[in-house]
C-alpha cells in the first residue's frame, strides 16, 4: 500500500472509532425545480452534456474491427464503430440523405454501415460508400453527405464523448493528473465488461446520480445488503476539481487490525468511489468495478437512462479457470441487480414523484454528503456562463458566480 493510501485508511480508523467522517465547509439548499424544471434541462443537455466528455462505452464492447454499439445521447443518437486502424469513432446516427436511423441494431459488427430507407452505404469512418441509382440524385459531393462524427477518444480503457460536434474533447485535461493517474493505475483497459444492463428510468438523472454517490443512506435502505458490507456514513474524501474519489471502510476492516496500515491486505478492505463528472460514477470493489452512467432523456426532464456496467478482470489475470471466473461474477452481478432493483430504484422513483409536489419545500445536502457536493458544484460550474433566460427576454445575459472549490474537511 502507498504512502498515500496509508494515510487515507488511518484517517478512516480514525473516523470509524469516533463515530465521524470528513464533511463539507456547509449544508447546501436544493430546489425541487431541478429535477422537473423543462428549462434548467435543455440548459443542461446544451451547457453540461454539449461541453463535458461522458463516458459511451468500454473498450471491450468494441473489441474487432467493424464492432459497433450504439448510444442515445441527450442531443445526439450516434454509432459508435472500431476502425480498421483500431480507433474508435462517434457518428450520428442520421442517414445524410433523409435522416434515417442507419444503425438500427443496439450492437453488432458490420463491414460498412448501410441505410435501411433507400440503401445509401458509408464506410466504417462515416464517409459516403454509395448511393443507390446515383444517376437519378442529382450531383451531390460525397464530402458533404458524411455522417456528421462527435468527438471522441478512447482512454484508460473507456470510449469517451461530447455530444457537440463542434465541440473539443482532451480526456486527461478534463480528468485532471490526480484522476487520469487514477484511472490508469486501475488499468480498467486490461479488464473486460461482464455484463451489462439498460434503465430506463421515470427519474430525472440527477437524482439517479445523487442516489449513487450517497454513502449515508447504507444502513438504512440496504440493511440486509450492501449495509452488511460497508460501514454507514464514513468516508474519506479527495476532491480533485472536476472530479473526486472517496473511500470507504467494509466491515471486513476489523479483521485486519493486526496489520500495519502500509500492508497492501488492506486494499481488499475498501471501496473506492470516483466521480469521473458530470454523469459517471465508477466503483472499485476489492475484486471488480462497476461503471455507472446517466443520462437526461433527449424531451423530458423527469426521465433518464441509468447503464450498469460489471466490469471484472480477465480471466487470465484471477487464476481462476473460465467456469469458476464465470461463476464468480454471476454471483456479484445477480447480487448488484438485486440491490439495485429492489432497493435502491424504487426510492428514487418515489423521488421523483415526491418533487412533483409543488409545497414540499427545498431540500438540502447535509455536512457529510460529500461527494454530492462536489457534484452539484461541479455542475454549476458548467452552467455558470449560460444565458440567463429573463436577462435574454430583457435584452442582456450576465454570466452567473461561478461556485468555489474546496471546502471538505476531515
Amino acid at each position: 500500500m502507498s504512502e498515500e493510501s496509508a494515510e487515507r485508511v488511518t484517517r478512516l480508523r480514525r473516523h470509524l472509532a469516533d463515530g465521524t467522517t470528513d464533511r463539507h465547509e456547509r449544508t447546501t439548499s436544493l430546489r425541487a425545480a431541478e429535477y422537473r424544471d423543462g428549462d434548467i434541462a435543455e440548459a443542461e443537455r446544451e451547457f453540461v452534456f454539449g461541453r463535458a466528455p461522458v463516458i459511451a462505452a468500454h473498450s471491450s464492447e468494441l473489441s474487432e474491427p467493424g464492432d459497433f454499439v450504439r448510444v442515445s445521447l441527450p442531443r445526439n443518437e450516434i454509432v459508435l464503430v472500431r476502425q480498421q486502424d483500431g480507433s474508435v469513432r462517434a457518428l450520428v446516427n442520421a442517414c445524410r440523405h433523409r435522416a434515417a436511423m442507419v444503425v438500427t441494431e443496439p450492437q453488432g459488427r458490420c463491414r460498412l454501415l448501410s441505410c435501411p430507407y433507400h440503401r445509401w452505404s458509408y464506410n466504417l469512418d462515416g464517409s459516403l460508400r454509395t448511393m443507390t441509382r446515383a444517376d437519378t440524385v442529382g450531383d451531390v459531393d460525397p464530402a458533404d453527405r458524411a455522417l456528421v462524427p462527435l468527438p471522441c477518444e478512447e482512454r484508460h480503457g473507456l470510449v469517451w464523448v461530447v455530444d457537440n460536434a463542434t465541440a473539443e474533447l482532451d480526456v486527461a485535461k478534463w480528468l485532471g493528473p490526480e484522476m487520469d493517474a487514477i484511472l490508469a493505475a486501475l488499468a480498467i483497459d486490461r479488464h473486460v465488461v461482464f455484463e451489462s444492463t439498460t434503465f430506463d428510468e421515470p427519474v430525472n438523472w440527477k437524482v439517479m446520480q445523487d442516489g449513487f454517490l450517497d454513502f449515508y443512506h447504507l444502513e438504512y435502505a440496504h440493511p440486509a445488503t450492501a449495509g452488511k458490507l460497508i460501514h454507514t456514513n464514513v468516508a474519506v474524501l479527495e476532491d480533485f476539481g472536476r472530479t473526486c474519489r472517496w473511500t470507504q471502510p467494509r466491515k471486513s476492516i476489523s479483521r485486519a487490525d493486526a496489520e500495519p496500515p502500509d500492508s497492501a491486505v488492506l486494499d481488499g478492505h475498501l471501496t473506492e468511489t470516483h466521480f469521473l463528472g458530470p454523469n459517471s460514477t465508477l466503483v472499485r470493489h476489492p475484486d471488480h468495478l462497476e461503471l455507472l452512467t446517466f443520462r437526461p432523456h433527449p424531451t423530458d426532464p423527469a426521465r433518464s437512462v441509468m447503464e450498469l456496467r460489471l466490469i471484472a478482470p480477465l480471466p487470465g489475470a484471477t487464476g481462476l479457470d473460465p467456469e469458476a471466473w464465470t461463476r464468480r461474477w454471476t454471483r456479484n452481478w445477480d447480487l448488484v441487480l438485486e440491490v439495485l432493483t429492489a432497493e435502491d430504484l424504487p426510492i428514487l422513483r418515489g423521488t421523483q414523484e415526491a418533487v412533483r409536489s409543488r409545497d414540499a419545500g427545498d431540500m438540502m445536502l447535509g455536512r457529510n454528503e460529500i461527494a454530492n457536493h462536489v457534484f452539484w458544484r461541479e455542475l454549476a460550474v458548467l452552467l455558470a456562463d449560460r444565458p440567463d433566460p429573463d436577462a435574454v427576454a430583457a435584452g442582456s445575459a450576465p454570466a452567473a458566480r461561478c461556485p468555489t472549490r474546496g471546502g471538505v474537511s476531515p
